[in-house]
């Protein structure tokens, strides 16, 4: 197996001086050395094809002992020193000092065809920033982040990616709800992919510790590897730099609300400097459009995570990283007409994204309250956001009055459909049509167009679920099944139309379903 490393991190960037892996506050330095620890019966369960391909591996590569025992910690890669970040974060708006990579271990950097992957193993052990916890992973969350990542990937959605999923052989003890009810589980490791994993939480650390050398060090090299259009270190580039990761993480936001997938847990540690979805906890796709929806049991009272509330939240963590940056630049006019930005910004590119789901390729002045009436009228009865866009797409504008038979499919009870609710419905189908017959594109054009932004499939909650209570029993080909599947989200895949449907009732409160705690 021949790896083509090039490690940066660990070499440009100041390490940390104490090589004991014990838990502590981490000063001046960027990482700290540590060794995955060894597990007792690792086990790979599956394996990317096309993250094998892009590291320059091979299938036959992927099948050997010696991947195994790399990607599950019990080998180091050749003149490699794995490490963990220190990085610190505002969680659920409150400064929670040094946090860093507590249960990830980075072991290397890897380049091919001039594209730069760092691999990182979830679930390999403890660090310095593990605080009191053991640094291990369950295979329930493992399951969900490499299933996840990858299917987000194929939605064309900004984020790292996931090369493997292996069991550890270990149990580990967790409390799933936090209700004091622990458990042993199933111990799990998944091989995490992405050019960095640096999060705005690396520069705030910095920066509340008022250790400005190292922060300048850590934005000279991040601009150096991953904004090298934006020229050698300055006052200018430094706000050039502030710029474009506005402007990613925006658009990483409006490709969620676009899916219907909500984060849960959007603290500053878990938002990528990159403009990338990083750490699949307590994530959750809409089963039912609702704003104030949230899948994170620990955010349930005030939802600050909600769906509607996720691009608010980019913008005030996008705040807090202008004030880590502060120092470098030294003047706010920059920085606030950046998050000036970003607001007039979200209107315009949100406002893009709803027209390509309905269909729209000509500007019109009455799409803003189009589109509002529709997210009324969804909100009026339990309606599969899902479902519903992917079905509008069969919409006849010539026959307004029968769109509401168009759309059934995608409403829960359909005894709440009252005859003031189904005139609302008419009434909207109505103006679309009228909005639609203005278009110079014929049904079969729309209809093509609608569905590559609006997918018949995406990794609903139970979907994982059914996976992980399958693996819970040794069985583990349904992680390969949703795997395939979720490769073509886009396609109509007639074979696996069962997996098109609205979450069954069985669901709707179970846990792993509806409710998931950040140990998910």
């Amino acid at each position: 197996m021949n790896l083509n490393i090039k490690d940066t991190f660990n070499k440009e960037l100041p390490a940390d001086p104490i090589l004991e892996n014990s838990r502590r506050q981490v000063e001046k330095a960027c990482f700290s050395y540590v060794h995955p620890k060894r597990t007792s019966k690792p086990e790979l369960l599956h394996v990317s094809p096309e993250m094998i391909e892009n590291l320059g591996l091979s299938k036959e590569d992927s099948q050997s002992d010696i991947f195994l025992k790399i990607f599950t910690g019990n080998t180091l890669l050749p003149n490699t020193k794995p490490y963990a970040m220190c990085y610190g974060g505002h969680q659920f708006g409150n400064w929670a000092g040094q946090l860093g990579d507590g249960r990830a271990i980075n072991l290397a950097e890897v380049t091919h065809k001039n594209k730069r992957w760092a691999l990182q193993l979830k679930g390999a052990g403890a660090t310095p920033y593990s605080r009191t916890a053991d640094g291990f992973a369950v295979l329930r969350s493992s399951i969900r982040e490499y299933l996840c990542s990858e299917a987000m990937y194929y939605l064309g959605v900004p984020t790292t990616r996931a090369l493997s999923l292996a069991l550890s052989g270990d149990q580990v003890l967790r409390d799933v709800l936090y209700n004091g009810n622990p458990e042993y589980e199933k111990g799990a490791i998944v091989c995490r992919v992405a050019p960095s994993f640096l999060r705005f939480g690396n520069y705030e650390i910095l920066a509340a510790r008022q250790d400005f050398s190292t922060l300048k060090i850590l934005v000279d090299y991040t601009v150096k590897h991953f904004f090298p259009h934006l020229g050698e270190p300055s006052k200018e580039t430094y706000l050039a730099f502030f710029s474009e990761v506005s402007q990613r993480t925006l658009d990483m936001i409006i490709h969620w609300q676009r899916v219907g997938f909500v984060h849960g847990v959007m603290n500053t540690d878990n938002m990528s400097i990159l403009g990338l979805t990083i750490d699949y906890g307590p994530y959750g796709w809409l089963e039912g459009f609702d704003y104030g929806w949230t899948p994170n049991t620990t955010d349930r009272q005030h939802k600050r995570y909600r769906y509607g509330n996720q691009p608010n939240i980019g913008l005030w963590n996008l705040y807090k990283l202008a004030n880590a940056l502060y120092p470098l630049i030294e003047e706010t006019d920059g920085l606030e007409a950046i998050l000036d930005e970003y607001k007039t910004g979200f209107e315009v590119k949100f406002l893009e994204m709803m027209r390509s789901k309905l269909g729209l390729l000509i500007k019109d002045d009455s799409d803003v309250a189009l589109i509002k009436d529709l997210e009324n009228n969804l909100l009026l009865t339990e309606t599969d956001m899902t479902i519903f866009f992917r079905k509008l797409s069969d919409f006849n504008n010539e026959k307004a009055s029968e769109g509401i038979k168009v759309v059934k499919d995608a409403f829960y009870i359909s005894e709440e459909i009252t005859e003031d609710i189904q005139q609302k419905w008419n009434t909207w189908f109505e103006k679309y049509a009228e909005r639609l017959s203005r278009e110079e594109v014929t049904s079969e054009e729309r209809k093509e167009k609608m569905n590559l932004v609006n997918p018949k499939y995406v990794l609903r909650n139970y979907m994982a679920q059914l996976a992980i209570d399958d693996a819970d029993k040794g069985n583990y080909k349904l992680i390969d099944d949703l795997f395939q599947l979720l490769k073509n989200p886009y396609n109509e895949q007639p074979e696996h139309e069962k997996w098109f449907a609205k979450r069954p009732d069985w669901a709707r409160h179970k846990v792993g379903c509806s409710m998931l705690s950040c140990s998910s």
